[in-house]
């Protein structure tokens, strides 16, 4: 027999009841064919004696008999197919550790590639080819290979997990809304599968969208750092070339210092090398003398020592050295002179640098933007001027106001009118006389609502003024800022692109601070915060002042 007309002829080789291939078969009065212990067993637990297919009744228990031509058919089938099973095995891969085996293998067990759940096992190529060909087990329900395959049977009922109860959130068989679950509500276990993978789908995907925000923040983050990499290397370059200048001119000026100190010595030891000289030169005359005159004193001859008295009478007179000195020079104030000069000489840097930062500033005053103040925006304790050009803290919290979305609510806070979502745009505020301020800008969906913590993080861009002589950006962490004179009005330039946010004391044309590399996605508005009274002492407004271009 052939393999193909044996795959064919599979089903009758199938014992009815069981649903396996014949063991022992007999057959009963009407021609139909059983497992011996099968066909005893269903006759044992039922009173009538009737046929399982055709339902031909018997009034007495019929005797069964062997049909020997089937019977040998059977074990011919049975050898084919062993033989084949030995054959396939051979090209057919062991289950490794992690892949589930077969459970009708004998010996090497291969890798199942499918689970019935109807029989409760795993099968290979080879042993699952029943379930393919057979009318009977061709019923039975099919999955990927799985283990614990007792799991997916109702532990009350013993019959397959196939419906969800919605109501228990659970997996049950078919019994279980008669018996357990009544008037609970049930779906099949494909259509829960279908939504919970569109559910699982759908999280996959939010957690895809997820991951690129993040890739995308670290994208944002790595270029924000490099805008900022290089801004700090421009300012090193700028710095290390005004302080290279500031060390040649010291060094200059010590040099100078060294050389006019040295000179001064030399002009002090020459003078007195010259003086020890020319005393010298009379001590070893005066010597000469007194040796002439020790002689001269000792000669006993009356007539030689009178004519040479008198030439000795008439030497020439030596130097009177009584009142000659040696003035050493004045070195007090060669330092202080030298200081002075150096000092000179970096006012004169300063003012180079001083013209470079008014001319920057002129070049941004360029950018002015008419600002107004929002009073939609306004905290109810604020006070705003007619024009929209003043702000500051009142006394007395304003109840009538609605607490629309764009309000603040907590912290004294209000933004201009104007929005910028591109370009460069500048203003400037006065805050004189106020010993606490917040200055800058902020995104338009900055909280509006409870308390606010300023940062770029939060969506602000600020510059802070605390206890009247706490100047510090609002960075996070805060930074501490030192300007040279406390500003009276502040400046502030916005590059949206290049993402820039800098603050300038416009009278002493001095940058205070500058936010770097930051990453702008909504749109801008100024910011002002005049903050409390402070029993009076803070008092004084905010006031947005017109650009003076003449600085």
């Amino acid at each position: 027999m052939s393999a193909g007309s044996n795959l064919r002829s599979a089903d009758q080789f199938l014992c009815s009841i069981c649903l396996d291939v014949f063991t022992d078969p007999v057959s009963t009065p009407c021609g139909h064919n059983f497992c011996k212990t099968c066909i005893t067993h269903f006759w044992d637990d039922n009173v009538l004696f009737k046929c399982p297919i055709c339902q031909k009744m018997f009034s007495t228990r019929p005797d069964l008999e062997v049909n020997t031509l089937f019977r040998e058919m059977v074990s011919e089938f049975r050898r084919e197919a062993q033989q084949k099973s030995s054959s396939s095995s051979s090209e057919q891969q062991a289950a490794e550790p992690g892949e589930v085996p077969c459970d009708i293998c004998t010996g090497t067990r291969l890798k199942a590639l499918k689970s019935c759940l109807v029989c409760l096992l795993s099968y290979c190529e080879t042993h699952l080819e029943t379930h393919l060909t057979m009318s009977g087990l061709k019923r039975h329900q099919l999955v990927e290979p799985v283990e614990n395959l007792e799991d997916r049977i109702c532990t009350k009922h013993d019959k397959p997990l196939e419906l969800f109860c919605k109501t228990d959130q659970t997996c049950v068989c078919m019994l279980c809304p008669v018996l357990d679950h009544k008037n609970h509500e049930f779906v099949p276990l494909r259509e829960e599968y279908e939504g919970k993978k569109a559910d699982l789908e759908k999280t996959e995907a939010e957690i895809q969208q997820m991951i690129q925000k993040r890739r995308l923040k670290i994208q944002e983050t790595k270029e924000s750092l490099k805008i900022s990499n290089d801004a700090a290397d421009r300012e090193k370059a700028e710095g290390v070339q005004v302080f290279t200048d500031l060390k040649e001119s010291v060094e200059r000026r010590l040099k100078e210092f060294m050389k006019e100190m040295e000179d001064k010595q030399k002009t002090a030891e020459k003078q007195a090398e010259d003086f020890i000289k020319d005393l010298e030169q009379e001590i070893c005359e005066l010597k000469k003398r007194s040796s002439e005159v020790q002689q001269l004193s000792r000669s006993e001859d009356q007539l030689h020592l009178l004519q040479r008295f008198s030439s000795l009478e008439d030497a020439p007179p030596t130097k009177n050295w009584t009142e000659v000195r040696v003035h050493p020079p004045s070195y007090e104030g060669t330092v202080v002179r030298a200081v002075d000069q150096l000092e000179k000489n970096l006012r004169e840097k300063m003012k180079k640098l001083k013209k470079l930062f008014e001319a920057e500033l002129r070049r941004i005053q360029q950018f002015e933007a008419d600002v107004t103040l929002d009073p939609v925006t306004a905290h109810p304790g604020l006070i705003l001027s007619d024009d929209g050009k003043q702000v500051s803290f009142g006394d007395v919290k304003k109840t009538n106001l609605p607490d629309n979305p764009e309000r603040f609510s907590q912290c004294p806070c209000v933004l201009g009118k104007q929005s910028f979502s591109s370009g460069r745009f500048y203003f400037e505020v006065q805050v004189k006389g106020k010993t606490g301020w917040d200055v800058g800008v902020a995104r338009e969906s900055i909280n509006r609502k409870g308390q606010i913590t300023a940062s770029p993080q939060n969506g602000s861009w600020t510059v802070c003024l605390r206890n009247g002589n706490e100047y510090l950006a609002a960075n996070d962490p805060l930074v501490r800022l030192h300007p040279s004179s406390p500003p009276e009005k502040l400046g502030v330039f916005v590059d949206y692109e290049e993402g820039l946010v800098s603050f300038h004391d416009v009278d002493a044309a001095a940058l205070i601070y500058s936010f770097t590399g930051c990453s702008f996605r909504e749109k801008l508005h100024p910011y002002f915060c005049p903050c409390v009274n402070d029993g009076g002492k803070n008092s004084a407004p905010l006031i947005i002042c017109p650009v003076n271009q003449t600085v």
